[in-house]
């Protein structure tokens, strides 16, 4: 049988609730939550952990050399690596308007990766 203990603290609303998880085969016991967001947090962090990532990308012919972008939705906790492998060796052109995608499907998760901002094209 499976066993699993976490404590969280939950970053769904600004309560910030500190919860204890435990599993135990398919049985989770889930306390210290004041809302049914932390329950549902609770439930997803030990099931099926995900997160949103953020990061940069090369750019050229902007203003700045790093765009920032980040994932549109949160990614499984274990695919968190890969993408961040993924993201090293992109580089990319200005102009670029923010929610730009960037990647379209990162690393085989559904998700795309957009930029976070703006970044024209600077005259040389």
């Amino acid at each position: 049988m499976l066993e699993k203990a976490l404590e969280v603290i939950c970053i769904r609303c600004p309560k910030g609730c500190r919860i204890k998880i435990e599993k135990k085969g398919e049985n989770i016991k889930i306390e210290g939550y004041e809302c049914p967001l932390g329950k549902t947090y609770a439930e997803e962090e030990i099931t099926n952990p995900k997160r949103v990532v953020t990061s940069t990308v090369r750019i050229l012919g902007a203003i700045h050399p790093r765009l920032p972008v980040r994932t549109l939705y949160p990614i499984p906790k274990y695919k968190v690596k890969d993408v961040i492998n993924a993201l090293r060796g992109i580089v990319i052109e200005a102009p670029v308007r923010k929610g730009q995608i960037i990647i379209d499907n990162v690393c085989g998760t559904g998700v795309p990766i957009i930029a976070e901002r703006d970044m024209e094209r600077v005259k040389e």
